[in-house]
């Protein structure tokens, strides 16, 4: 199956108002390009550097997002043109975007990830450290950030009925954000091996990798 095939396939079994994201990390350009003639215009990077090269290679009508984990020194390089990013995590980190979105006179759309899984491998925030920064005063102040949602990653595991309950313990925590701030229209949860059981959970925005592009490189 060719890129352009799965891309296909894959667009043809979302729900209308569930937006692709296709994972993009350490693939080519030309399996990108593969996919952008096909009409995909959302692509997802999670290493700054490789975003920040694509971004000056390729088509300037795509929509970047930073979906791994972000480091506060490397957001810089990417203020000037991320469209997205999903994986803030901490006061630390938005007040550095607010900061960089500042100095290119833009406004960036930013998600807040949420710890839903059990793995301590990842990131994101609790409950109590969401309230505490949606209500700070620094927060209020940030003129140079939007945040648009919730992101999270459910545990990697087998078992379907705890990775819908995270999804669905996620997804009670975004309605709830959407009662405490004005805009909040994404939420984004569900990769290649999961992002069926989180549409049914009431995602709207899947990231999607390998069933698109193919197993993936890490050499």
């Amino acid at each position: 199956m060719s890129v352009k095939d799965n891309l296909n396939t894959i667009k043809s079994e979302l729900p209308e108002g569930v937006t692709l994201v296709a994972v993009s990390k350490t693939k080519p350009n030309e399996d990108i390009l593969e996919a952008y003639e096909a009409g995909q215009r959302i692509f997802g990077e999670n290493k700054v550097q490789e975003m920040v090269q694509k971004w000056e290679d390729l088509p300037k009508d795509i929509e970047w997002h930073m979906i791994g984990h972000l480091q506060r020194n490397k957001v810089k390089y990417m203020a000037e043109f991320v469209s997205l990013i999903h994986g803030v995590d901490s006061p630390r980190l938005l007040k550095e975007i607010n900061k960089q979105a500042k100095k290119h006179d833009r406004i960036i759309p930013c998600l807040l990830q949420i710890h839903i899984a059990e793995e301590d491998t990842k990131f994101g925030l609790d409950k109590t450290e969401l309230d505490e920064l949606i209500n700070s005063e620094a927060f209020k102040a940030m003129e140079n950030i939007k945040i648009v949602g919730l992101m999270g990653m459910a545990t990697f595991i087998d078992n379907k009925n705890q990775v819908r309950k995270e999804f669905a313990h996620l997804k009670s925590m975004f309605d709830d954000l959407t009662t405490k701030l004005t805009g909040i229209t994404t939420l984004s949860m569900g990769m290649s091996g999961d992002y069926g059981i989180a549409i049914e959970e009431g995602s709207n925005m899947v990231r999607v990798g390998s069933s698109i592009f193919g197993a993936r490189n890490y050499s």
